[in-house]
């Protein structure tokens, strides 16, 4: 892959060996293993871990079978009965395809523009996601009906909260772009080509299941609503399937530059993945959402522990002890040694997270939200001006498959930042690595104690006047 003209920046900041082996940097065991085409495992898998991942790789070809079927069947179905239910196939289905395929043309955008300036599309990342979901929620309030005008409330109330988080974390914009440019700097060979395949596979087969969503669709019963959640969430999980094992390939490769030197070929990295990684990508996918999403809620359950209604919240730091816990066997930062090491994907997640704390993708996140909102409302403004009726669904199933899409488009940034943080947790005094991340641990540090010398102060004042009479 060439490396782009922005990234001269990066190449003067971190240091790159030659791609040479030396007495002081031996062979790395991960190069060697790839010759063999399999990760080295670095300690004895159990019976039962080889049971899980056999056990969820099966899973996932089995929902991969059973909702193709039932797509199929879906669709056959709602043409045969659209004229009897009066649904507009002509109408319903060209709107949604439609943004699929711009999903797409969007997500190859964005990468490119952080390939080649990332500095500029993290500004941009941050300006337009609330923009684009504003623009989401004013056209679903605009469609009409109170169900409408509320789910166009939230994600205008969603946009608000992204302009304010976007405005707390403007200090931490130079930083961002720093470790972009270190970690995106010399991505692996074949990276684009590896991207470019996930983002078209995750068009075509969402395009594939919005046939079987619009079947589901011409006859609008209790059971199509159940047949339509089915779709949308073995949706979600293959997407993330998708998304991990791109970076849990790209994460290996690059991680094998950072820690040893050595070049990967990050489609042989990828062939390696699907072969024998599946199982733990599959154990991953489901997990690290549930943990996020539970975390979250956590979070937010602490966030408002500060009321004085202490019976309803004193079990938040329960909650937070549980959600610590969860985090240790499930994070985003175990796909590094998934890919690395062979490990199973909760032995990966605990040991990255010994090493250090997790940081926020939030970046991702709202490139991702863009990508669903760019979609969303090329759907949702085709259709409310040839069918009312069906705006308020498409808009969302649009957003829906836009957001993953992007996310799958966007999988290889994060996994060349998880590898970049990974390396360096493991080996700080590595050659390879600049006062980037020191220089940011200093501040924290520094930015503690001074709260903590507040805190104590202001403790001790309080006390004083407590005990003056």
């Amino acid at each position: 892959m060439p490396t782009p003209a922005r990234n001269s920046r990066a190449s003067s900041v971190q240091i790159q060996e030659p791609r040479t082996r030396s007495p002081l940097h031996p062979p790395s065991p991960i190069a060697f293993k790839e010759q063999q085409g399999r990760p080295p495992p670095t300690a004895q898998q159990t019976i039962a871990g080889k049971l899980f991942r056999n056990l969820f790789k099966g899973l996932l070809f089995s929902q991969l079978t059973l909702i193709s079927l039932l797509v199929i069947v879906l669709t056959i179905r709602g043409l045969i009965l659209a004229s009897s239910h009066h649904f507009h196939p002509k109408k319903w289905y060209p709107p949604l395809l439609a943004s699929v395929a711009v999903s797409g043309v969007a997500s190859l955008a964005w990468q490119c523009i952080f390939i080649y300036n990332p500095p500029r599309a993290v500004r941009a990342t941050f300006w337009l996601s609330p923009i684009l979901t504003c623009s989401v929620g004013i056209l679903l309030v605009l469609i009409g009906t109170a169900v409408d005008a509320g789910v166009g409330a939230v994600f205008v109330l969603f946009a608000i909260t992204q302009s304010l988080y976007g405005c707390w974390i403007t200090t931490r914009l130079e930083y961002t772009d720093k470790i972009l440019s270190l970690s995106t700097a010399f991505p692996p060979a074949r990276t684009r080509e590896v991207t470019t395949l996930s983002i078209f596979i995750s068009v075509v087969y969402s395009g594939f299941l919005v046939t079987g969503i619009g079947g589901a669709t011409s006859t609008r019963t209790n059971l199509d609503l159940l047949f339509i959640s089915v779709i949308l969430i073995g949706l979600a999980w293959t997407m993330q399937v998708l998304k991990n094992a791109q970076q849990v390939a790209i994460s290996r490769a690059r991680y094998v530059n950072f820690a040893h030197g050595e070049d990967m070929d990050a489609w042989s990295a990828l062939l390696v993945t699907v072969k024998h990684l599946t199982g733990s990508i599959c154990i991953g996918s489901t997990l690290v959402p549930i943990t996020v999403l539970i975390r979250g809620s956590i979070r937010s359950v602490n966030l408002m522990s500060g009321s004085s209604d202490e019976v309803m919240y004193s079990g938040a730091d329960c909650f937070s002890t549980l959600a610590n816990k969860m985090v240790t066997c499930g994070n985003r930062w175990g796909f590094v040694h998934v890919g690395t090491y062979d490990k199973g994907f909760v032995e990966a997640s605990s040991d990255t997270w010994k090493k250090f704390r997790s940081h926020n993708g939030s970046l991702c996140f709202l490139s991702a939200v863009s990508v669903g909102a760019v979609s969303s409302l090329t759907a949702g403004i085709w259709v409310l001006l040839v069918h009312k009726d069906y705006a308020f669904e498409v808009t969302l199933y649009a957003f829906i498959i836009g957001y993953f899409v992007g996310r799958v488009g966007l999988a290889w940034l994060q996994a060349c930042v998880l590898a970049y943080y990974v390396a360096y947790s493991e080996d700080p005094q590595n050659i390879r690595f600049d006062g980037t991340i020191p220089q940011r641990i200093q501040r924290f540090q520094m930015l503690r104690a001074h709260r903590d010398n507040r805190e104590h102060e202001v403790g001790r004042d309080r006390q004083e006047s407590d005990e003056s009479p």
